[in-house]
C-alpha cells in the first residue's frame, strides 16, 4: 500500500464513520433550498405557503431515498446497471408519446391523483451513470490502453442523447454528456480522442443553435439581452437587475423584488437570482463554495475508493460529481448572464420534486460508496494492475 493511499486511507477512517464535510454542504444547501424556496415563492399563489410546503415533503422523500441507496450494496446496482439503463431509455421514449408538453418540451409524465409530474431526464442520469461505471469498471485496462475503446460508451451516450434531443431538452443533453466525457476522463481514456470528441460535439451543438430559430433567439439575446429585454431577453435581463440590486449584502431574506411576478421561474430555474438580490455576492459566493465542497468530496471518495480497488464505486462517485458539478454551474451561469438561458434546476436548491428525488439517490450512493471503502479498505488488485503486474515482476 503506497504513502498516498495509506494518508487518504487514515483521514477517512479517523474518528468519522461517514465523510462528515459531504453531509455539511448536503444538508446546508437544502436547508439553504427550502428557505429560499419559501422565500421565493411568497404571492406566487393565493395560499403562500404552498411550494413550502411541497418541497418540505420532497426533502422528506429524497432524504428517504438516500438513505434507501445507503442500505443498499454497490454490487446490486453493477449487476443490474444494463436493465436500469433499458428502463431509463424505455422512460425517456415514453416520454416523448405520452409526456406532458410544457413550453413547448416533453419533459414530464404526469402521475395519478396528487402525485407531482416526473421529470425522466432526471431520473436517466441515475441509469447512465450506473451504466458507464460498470463499463469502465470492466474495461477499464482497454479504455487507457485501446484508445478506440471509448466509442463504445459514445454510442450508448448517443441513445439518451438523441431522445434528449427530441423532447427538447438541451440542457440536459449537455449535462449527460459532461458526465460521460468527465467519467472517460477519469479512467484514463485517451485525451486526444476526447479532445476531438468535445470538438465534434461541440460542432453538433452549435449546428443545432443555428438550425432551430427559437435557439438561435436565446443565443443572440445572451450575447444582447437588452436589446430584445422584454421579449427573448427578459427572462435574463430580470436576474440581472436582481444581482445588481443585491450588491454585497443583499436587500434582506424575503425582502427580493424581482420575486413579485417580475423575474420568471423564480422558486426554479432562477433561484439563484433570487438569492442574489436577497443574500448579496456574500450569499451567493458561499452557494458556490458549497457546491465546490460537494463536489470535492465526491471526487475524494471516488479517488479513495479507486486506490483501494472499489473501481465501480468510484466511477459511480466521478459520474456523480460530474453531474452536480455541470448541472450546478449551468444553472448558475445561466442566471448571472454567463450562458444562454436553459431550463436547468440548481441541484438541492431549486424546487422540483425530481430533481430533489434524483439528488437524494446520488448522495445516498456516494455516501454507500464511502462506506463500502471504509469497511473494506483494500480489494482485489484492479482490471489495470492485475494486467501490468506480470510485467512489472
Amino acid at each position: 500500500m503506497s504513502r498516498r493511499q495509506r494518508f487518504l486511507n487514515a483521514v477517512a477512517t479517523r474518528h468519522l464513520p461517514c465523510d462528515i464535510w459531504l453531509i455539511v454542504a448536503v444538508v446546508t444547501l437544502a436547508g439553504l433550498g427550502w428557505v429560499m424556496v419559501s422565500s421565493a415563492s411568497v404571492g406566487l399563489l393565493e395560499n403562500s405557503y404552498y411550494y413550502s410546503r411541497q418541497h418540505a415533503i420532497f426533502l422528506l422523500v429524497a432524504g428517504f431515498a438516500c438513505l434507501f441507496m445507503l442500505c443498499v450494496p454497490l454490487e446490486a446496482w453493477r449487476q443490474n446497471a444494463s436493465l436500469i439503463l433499458m428502463a431509463s431509455i424505455f422512460m425517456l421514449v415514453m416520454v416523448l408519446l405520452v409526456g406532458q408538453e410544457v413550453n413547448g418540451s416533453k419533459r414530464w409524465i404526469s402521475l395519478p391523483g396528487p402525485l407531482p409530474s416526473l421529470q425522466i431526464s432526471e431520473l436517466g442520469k441515475v441509469g447512465l451513470i450506473f451504466y458507464m461505471a460498470a463499463f469502465m469498471s470492466r474495461f477499464t485496462y482497454e479504455l487507457r490502453n485501446r484508445a478506440f475503446s471509448m466509442w463504445r460508451p459514445i454510442a450508448v451516450l448517443a441513445i439518451p442523447a438523441g431522445l434528449l434531443f427530441l423532447a427538447p431538452d438541451f440542457g440536459g443533453m449537455v449535462v449527460y454528456t459532461v458526465c460521460v466525457i468527465g467519467m472517460l476522463m477519469m479512467s484514463g481514456a485517451s485525451l486526444t480522442l476526447l479532445i476531438g470528441s468535445g470538438g465534434v460535439l461541440t460542432f453538433g451543438a452549435v449546428m443545432m443553435v443555428i438550425m432551430e430559430p427559437y435557439r438561435l433567439a436565446r443565443w443572440t439575446s445572451f450575447l444582447d439581452p437588452w436589446a430584445d429585454q422584454f421579449a427573448t431577453g427578459y427572462q435574463l435581463t430580470q436576474a440581472l437587475i436582481a444581482f445588481g440590486r443585491g450588491h454585497v449584502t443583499g436587500m434582506g431574506l424575503g425582502n427580493s423584488v424581482q420575486k413579485l411576478h417580475y423575474l420568471p421561474e423564480a422558486h426554479t430555474d432562477f433561484i439563484f437570482a433570487v438569492i442574489a438580490e436577497e443574500l448579496g455576492m456574500i450569499g451567493a459566493v458561499c452557494v458556490v463554495l458549497l457546491f465546490t465542497l460537494f463536489v470535492a468530496r465526491a471526487m475524494l471518495i471516488g479517488r479513495r475508493a479507486e486506490l483501494s480497488g472499489h473501481l465501480f464505486g468510484a466511477y459511480v462517485s466521478y459520474g456523480i460529481g460530474f453531474i452536480v458539478s455541470a448541472q450546478a454551474f449551468i444553472n448558475m451561469a445561466v442566471s448571472s448572464g454567463l450562458l444562454p438561458t436553459k431550463g436547468l434546476t440548481l441541484p438541492l436548491v431549486s424546487y422540483g420534486g425530481s430533481s430533489l428525488l434524483v439528488t437524494g439517490m446520488m448522495v445516498g450512493l456516494l455516501l454507500r460508496v464511502d462506506a463500502e471503502t471504509r469497511h473494506r479498505p483494500k480489494r482485489a488488485s484492479t482490471p489495470y494492475k492485475a494486467r501490468y503486474e506480470p510485467h512489472l515482476s
